[in-house]
């Protein structure tokens, strides 16, 4: 029986915020969501309403001093409440507040003011021009892929004439800006203002900068501007150019409010001083960095200081850069979000000095140097060694080379700011002195999301397995969601984000960071005429092609941000795009809803395809194709349906009811076999729900488990399956397999990688193959999440926490036991407060302790009962204990003999390693095959598998079985076969 302990206390808001967890200082509407958090020991405690104030501050466009208005919000609504006082203007100021009132007749007092700000909102508040150097033509520039990839500099002085109440720096470039003023850099973030797809949407920050300027002192306003994403050379098989029209250029304006009143707009515009010189005198995504000390000045700093070699800028015209584009951005920052030390330097085969920091990450050095003038320090990157040097070749084309060329006045501080890279190692080339541990560190950077789920079990090589996830996100959620962030690549494939947003959404809030990038994707969409680009921003020439699971990230991944964070406005935002994919792809299908032919990615990177073609995959394409095609009709007919477009959510739910019937009729036959019999078909069609029928759902279910043990519980899928595969086994009611196959250690397998000193996600299940070398294939990247979509699963089922209602305002707690853990300790800070469960089993005896947050319910599963049995609570802590010798206590192990099938044999880790092991001492390669081609099979007895063995051989693999039942305390006496 569930115990709530719980004391009667308090209420009180104890969190407030508008729009998203993580948001940049300024917002990026003038009609914020509101969300809180309460904070109460009351035991199962519900929102009545709640009372909203917002208060003007004085000064503001918008309204006098002190000016309040008020409105209630009736019922349990707490998380993106509509805004529904005076909309902010450009440059306004304001203060929020709330107060609760409980189910139970609570009432709390009110929270604390939120301060709540904008700077410009959109185009119509922008007046500043681009502004670049005089140099290479446009045509020059749009011609050449080779030229240097310098920076430039623009810089300017002025006096402020008052006292300063409000200064307010908005800026954006063509290219990656880092702004100074007043001696200093602005802000914290780093890369700005990222990659979006520029020719429809280009990003502004803002930047509180009162505290910079005071009356009469006169300061410079500058800025620092890299080719970044812009200017990057793109493309593949060392084919490459720039995508983006136009030199590298800077737009910013300064509103500042003197004490009286007055404004003064400080804006680029052609009286600004340029220049190319400067001390980064080279930068770029793919190449690095190349900083010289020698070239370092005081211009960016210092009034009155003039840059060596000046040059004339010129204002764009708004064709050359249309103003329209503009937006303020609403993504978290990137930033450097930590320091990791050095943990070791050695010596390479070759003599070279290398550096291993232990992680594999994304950022850039940070070195502490004192090097003479002239003298120039190399620093390279890899993720992997290779024979003990630097693994280089799954770099391609990138250099990803950083140089720091010392002026001789001492030592110095210095990291790269216009460039990242992806690596685990560092090559250091003529390093003044003796390299020290404490001379070099790593920075990582990404975009600084709110951290909000976590998981830890009684298995450290899983734990090892969701940090490895967590630091594939890591490197991969810089600007965009990127395949990879190390090679000459690094592109927003759409597929791979599709696969991974659930898996992402717990780990972080990421409600903000991919609503950003959806905006892009509608974008580049609307362009394509409906059809959804492989990569999102798409810099590539060739036109987009519609292909499955990929396009289908503008249905899927606002259905799962929606699911997580509930966020009304943000489905509606994306709306249109989901039907028009929806409907692009109706048109390929035709009228038998089959979407058939065509190019098609599938199931790529299937653990069985060659190196050279990651698309030949076992699951026919054109199965994933109609899959997806349901999948995306019935999540938008679902979000019709939430969003109140009742016309829309009956035509979807049609097509729906349609793309399944023939599915199910052309893939599926009478006794339940696929007509692709492999892993990702049957997991995609359990998993996706075209498979539903009970006696249907667990033949499918009984013939998964059948290819996995009689594959040895290798992975067999991949990016397509490798998401659905452990939800499909246990919704088939195969969760012991699930659980094996989750924990195998062979390659290929989730943990195989880790076994090889893995700390990310590869995008090959072989990326590295057992004998240290880097898989021969040209495409190996050794920090791509997408594979590890797993831990969606993981967080779900070990861990058991998902969300019932979307955002969690009804949380799932059902933990999955299996594969020998015996505890796990799960926690996810939702929008109405921290779920936490935590489980341990000792024996037979199961004890759950949950922590639901107010104005939230649970449904609580114990292992052993189902859905339908489910005990629902309230907020407070919950602990239960249920007895589940059903579930674990199993009868003594039987005698293995030549009887035994092979399905059996495999399952047992033990003895299906010592049999391999004899297969290769007696040179038994028929037995060395039976995991690859799938032979470890139910109605296959040991002695009638061995085929063409020699009977002394046989008698060797008897005695095994014997010296093996033996050491175990069993004893048969079964015949030989």
């Amino acid at each position: 029986m569930p115990q709530s302990i719980s004391d009667a206390a308090a209420v009180s808001v104890s969190t407030l915020w508008a729009e998203g967890r993580g948001r940049p200082d300024f917002l990026a509407t003038g009609i914020p969501s509101l969300s809180w958090q309460v904070t109460t020991d009351a035991p199962g405690w519900l929102q009545a309403s709640a009372d909203i104030e917002v208060r003007r501050g004085s000064g503001t466009a918008s309204a006098g001093n002190g000016d309040i208005e008020s409105f209630t919000v009736e019922g349990r609504e707490s998380q993106h409440v509509a805004w529904q006082a005076t909309p902010l203007r450009a440059y306004d100021t304001a203060e929020v507040r709330v107060r609760v009132h409980g189910e139970d007749g609570s009432t709390s007092e009110f929270s604390d003011w939120a301060a709540l700000r904008t700077g410009p909102l959109s185009a119509d508040d922008w007046i500043a021009p681009f502004i670049a150097v005089d140099g290479p033509t446009d045509a020059d520039l749009a011609q050449s892929s080779n030229l240097e990839r310098g920076t430039v500099r623009f810089r300017t002085e002025f006096t402020p004439r008052d006292d300063v109440t409000s200064a307010v720096l908005s800026a954006t470039a063509h290219g990656i800006y880092e702004f100074t003023l007043s001696g200093s850099v602005v802000g914290d973030e780093v890369l700005t203002p990222g990659w979006t797809a520029y020719d429809d949407r280009l990003t502004f920050q803002s930047y509180d900068v009162t505290d910079r300027l005071a009356a009469g002192e006169a300061v410079v306003l500058g800025a620092t501007v890299a080719e970044g994403w812009y200017r990057e050379r793109f493309g593949f098989d060392g084919n490459f150019a720039t995508f983006y029209p136009g030199p590298i250029a800077l737009s910013a304006q300064l509103v500042i409010t003197y004490e009286d009143g007055t404004i003064e707009r400080i804006v680029t515009d052609d009286r600004w001083q340029g220049t190319a010189a400067g001390p980064v005198v080279s930068a770029g995504i793919y190449p690095g960095e190349a900083f010289d000390a020698r070239l370092d000045d005081d211009a960016l700093l210092a009034v009155g200081t003039e840059f060596p070699k000046p040059a004339s800028t010129h204002e764009l015209s708004p064709e050359q850069a249309d103003p329209a584009r503009l937006v303020p951005s609403f993504a978290p920052p990137v930033r450097r979000i930590q320091n990791v030390p050095a943990q070791r330097i050695f010596t390479s085969p070759s003599g070279k000095t290398l550096v291993d920091f232990g992680q594999n990450l994304v950022g850039w050095l940070e070195l502490t140097v004192d090097a003479p003038a002239g003298h120039e320090v190399t620093l390279r990157h890899a993720e992997v060694l290779e024979d003990g040097e630097l693994g280089i070749r799954p770099l391609r084309f990138a250099k990803a080379t950083d140089t720091f060329t010392g002026d001789g006045h001492g030592e110095r501080t210095w990291s790269p700011r216009f460039t990242f890279h992806g690596f685990r190692y560092a090559e250091i080339t003529n390093w003044p002195g003796e390299l020290r541990l404490e001379d070099i560190s790593a920075v990582v950077v990404h975009n600084d999301m709110v951290r909000t789920g976590y998981l830890e079990t009684s298995n450290p090589l899983l734990d090892q397995l969701h940090s490895n996830v967590l630091w594939g996100m890591r490197g991969n959620f810089l600007s965009l969601p990127t395949d990879c962030p190390q090679r000459d690549e690094r592109l927003g494939w759409t597929g791979d984000i599709q696969v991974f947003t659930p898996t992402a959404s717990y780990l972080y809030d990421t409600s903000g960071f991919l609503g950003s990038w959806l905006r892009d994707l509608e974008a580049e969409q609307r362009k394509a005429t409906g059809v959804v680009p492989f990569v999102v921003p798409s810099p590539l020439p060739m036109p987009p092609m519609a292909a499955a699971a990929w396009g289908d990230a503008a249905t899927l991944v606002p259905d799962a941000l929606f699911e997580r964070f509930a966020d009304r406005a943000a489905l509606a935002a994306q709306y249109e795009s989901m039907t028009r994919w929806v409907d692009v792809v109706d048109a390929l299908a035709g009228e038998n809803h089959l979407w058939a032919g065509g190019f098609q990615f599938g199931d790529w990177l299937d653990p069985s395809a060659p190196p050279e073609n990651p698309a030949k995959a076992k699951t026919d394409p054109d199965i994933v194709a109609t899959a997806y095609f349901y999948r995306s009709a019935a999540r938008t007919a679902e979000a019709a349906r939430v969003l109140g477009h009742s016309a829309d959510a009956s035509r979807y739910g049609e097509l729906a009811d349609g793309i399944r019937g023939a599915f199910l009729r052309e893939y599926v036959t009478p006794s339940g076999r696929m007509m692709s019999d492999a892993h990702t078909a049957y997991a995609i069609a359990i998993g996706f729900e075209l498979i539903i029928e009970p006696r249907a759902l667990a033949a499918a279910g009984a013939r998964l488990a059948e290819l996995v043990r009689s594959h040895g519980y290798r992975i067999g899928t991949g990016f397509v399956g490798t998401p659905l595969i452990c939800d499909a086994l246990v919704r088939g009611g195969q969760s012991d397999v699930a659980f094996r196959l989750l924990l195998e250690e062979g390659c290929p397998s989730w943990l195989y990688p880790i076994t090889m000193g893995a700390t990310t996600i590869w995008e090959r299940w072989d990326s590295m193959l057992p004998d240290g070398s880097i898989n021969p294939g040209e495409m190996t990247s050794f920090n791509h999440y997408a594979l590890g979509a797993v831990a969606d699963w993981m967080q779900r089922s070990i861990g058991g926490i998902a969300p019932d209602d979307p955002g969690y305002a009804v949380v799932k707690i059902a933990p999955v036991l299996g594969g020998g853990l015996t505890r796990a300790h799960a926690s996810l800070e939702t929008g109405f407060g921290l779920v936490d469960v935590s489980w341990m089993l000792e024996g037979t005896s199961f004890s759950l302790v949950a922590v639901v947050p107010p104005n939230s319910t649970a449904r609580v599963t114990l292992p052993g009962t189902v859905s339908a049995d489910a005990i629902e609570v309230g907020s407070g802590r919950h602990e239960f204990t249920v007895d589940v010798s059903a579930l674990v206590s199993a009868a003594a192990p039987p005698p293995l003999t030549m009887q035994t099938p092979l399905s059996e044999i495999v399952g047992d880790t033990e003895a299906r390693d010592g049999l391999e092991a004899l297969f290769a001492e007696l040179g038994y390669f028929i037995g060395l095959g039976w995991t690859a081609n799938g032979n470890w099979k139910t109605g296959s007895p040991l002695g009638k598998s061995l085929i063409m063995m020699p009977p002394h051989n046989v008698a060797r693999v008897e005695q095994y079985l014997g010296t093996l039942n033996a050491a175990r305390g069993i004893y048969s006496s079964a015949p030989v076969e």
